[in-house]
């Protein structure tokens, strides 16, 4: 079935400016260095999700590598989100919001603070924030102590990346800069679809953070998580095999990626001349297929492929009237 999958979302899409997808919405917040060496490591991995922004024909604000003016930085986010907010209330074609937060982060055993200059962000401040921002985001916390971040934001239609599984993480964490490097990297395209998702690129990264930390001969001091179902757990990259997670928490909780792996900053020209109609139905039909697949062992086989069948004969179909010629008329036995 994965194959099949993979095969249908290859099929080559005609490109009109009419079916252009969204353009997407990028806020990159620098926070306090604390030290030299930080504010140059923490420039460079902002640089790279601002080429990143621009490949994308992404809308960038970028907050905190600049001198600073008279409203502090904590008051430039808020605003910075409110007019993110206004503006895709305002348009019906608003892309996805990307929050990404690269610095260093607090936690005082009740609450989880990212570093600003001038006053800090709490995790509880900015879910406020958001609260009021519609459609699809990825909030991504490459802070130390950023765990609790996942809590505080995961919702419906969002995918929240932190660097480390709880506050008490609070050394220096390289994620973000990992994440940096993959978010745009064809190298972590794991399904060869020719784009780069924000699952694909975390868990690239995640698998970089490990393989630091081994070859230095370090204990571990950031385990990074993302969370996609709005349950505010999370899932570890270690969980998952190519972009499936197959490990399951003990209270069975529903496992997380489908919807971070239909997240792409930079889209594939496939992707790009997706309508926007097409393109969220497709993802719907994903997300059932992926709900079915984990329901397999409970429903028995002989209903599973009852119930897939026409799952992936709709997806089929999609991409056929979108003048794809018709490919894998098998359901294969996943």
């Amino acid at each position: 079935m994965t194959t099949l999958l993979a095969s249908l979302c290859s099929l080559a899409i005609g490109q009109s400016d009419e079916t252009l997808p969204e353009r997407p919405r990028v806020v990159v917040v620098l926070g306090a260095p604390g030290a030299p060496e930080y504010e140059e490591q923490f420039r460079s991995w902002a640089d790279r999700w601002a080429d990143a922004a621009s490949a994308a024909g992404a809308e960038l604000t970028r907050i905190g590598d600049d001198a600073p003016e008279d409203a502090d930085d904590r008051d430039r986010l808020r605003e910075a989100l409110a007019s993110s907010s206004a503006s895709a209330s305002a348009s019906s074609v608003g892309g996805p919001l990307w929050v990404v937060l690269i610095g260093h982060g607090t936690f005082d055993g009740r609450e989880a603070k990212f570093n600003l200059r001038g006053p800090d962000v709490s995790a509880s401040e900015l879910g406020g924030w958001l609260g009021e921002a519609s459609g699809p985001m990825a909030i991504i916390d490459c802070a130390s102590a950023s765990g609790p971040f996942i809590n505080a934001l995961s919702g419906e239609d969002r995918v929240v990346v932190t660097a480390t599984r709880s506050g008490d993480e609070q050394n220096f964490a390289r994620f973000g800069g990992f994440l940096s490097e993959t978010i745009a990297d064809p190298t972590a395209d794991l399904d060869k679809d020719d784009q780069v998702s924000l699952l694909e690129a975390y868990l690239m990264a995640g698998a970089r953070v490990a393989e630091f930390y081994r070859t230095e001969a370090r204990l571990a001091t950031e385990h990074p998580l993302l969370d996609d179902n709005g349950d505010g757990l999370g899932t570890p990259p270690d969980w998952f095999r190519g972009v499936r997670a197959t490990k399951r928490a003990a209270d069975d909780a529903e496992p997380d990626g489908v919807r971070a792996h239909q997240l792409h900053l930079v889209p594939s020209d496939r992707e790009r001349g997706m309508p926007a109609e097409a393109r969220a139905r497709r993802d719907e039909l994903e997300a059932e297929v992926a709900a079915l697949r984990d329901r397999k062992s409970d429903l028995g086989e002989d209903a599973y492929f009852d119930r897939l069948e026409p799952l992936l004969i709709e997806l089929a179909r999609l991409y056929r009237s979108l003048g794809s010629p018709e490919e894998g008329a098998e359901t294969g036995r996943d």
